[in-house]
């Protein structure tokens, strides 16, 4: 199924057929800042598993990210004890970055490797954070890489749709999406690490 979503004034309606899929353990794909991602309830652990398995992880240990709708939500599933972490998280988001924090026992076991952390997003997107929000937990984040060497992520939502229709539930169509993931910033450390440079400039 391809669902139109608008960026600028999502149909609560669409919203809510999409969390309803998303409530009974589906897949979807939908728009972020940066590039197109899946992704599934929190709660879904088939889906999770998956997920992982598509993506080459261990189902198990998926080394998968997490997106909120705010930093309050995200202060309900993070540790974070350093003032001036959670200053340069809330400088920086919501925006095309994805911070490495600690994880506290809300989170999944199955989210948490031996150092307990986990990968967090809140995107400047209005479409996937209406869906967090009406679901009311976080959701799962994995970029939809592409296998062209050329092109590494298809941009082009009926594309992704035409390729990934009978393993997603739903893709949801917010437009053409970038081609440039997201940067990744490791905050677990004794000095903040951008593991990988991607759209986000960090405002440090």
């Amino acid at each position: 199924m391809l669902i139109r979503i608008y960026n600028e004034n999502p149909n609560p309606k669409h919203i809510r057929q999409v969390t309803d899929m998303l409530e009974a353990g589906g897949i979807i794909i939908y728009p972020t800042d940066t590039v197109y991602a899946m992704g599934c309830d929190i709660l879904a652990t088939k889906s999770i598993e998956k997920i992982a398995r598509f993506k080459g992880m261990n189902p198990k240990n998926p080394e998968l990210s997490l997106i909120f709708r705010d930093m309050s939500q995200l202060s309900e599933y993070t540790i974070i004890r350093d003032n001036s972490i959670f200053k340069l998280l809330k400088r920086n988001l919501p925006g095309p970055f994805t911070f490495i924090v600690h994880a506290n026992n809300q989170i999944p076991k199955m989210f948490k490797n031996k150092k307990k952390t986990v990968g967090i997003r809140i995107p400047e997107n209005n479409i996937v954070l209406e869906l967090v929000r009406e679901l009311g937990r976080p959701i799962l984040t994995a970029s939809v890489r592409d296998q062209d060497e050329v092109i590494e992520y298809t941009t082009d939502p009926e594309l992704i749709h035409e390729k990934y229709r009978d393993f997603v539930d739903a893709v949801v169509d917010g437009g053409f999406g970038k081609n440039e993931a997201s940067t990744v910033v490791d905050c677990t450390g004794e000095e903040v690490e951008i593991i990988r440079q991607g759209l986000g400039v960090l405002d440090l």
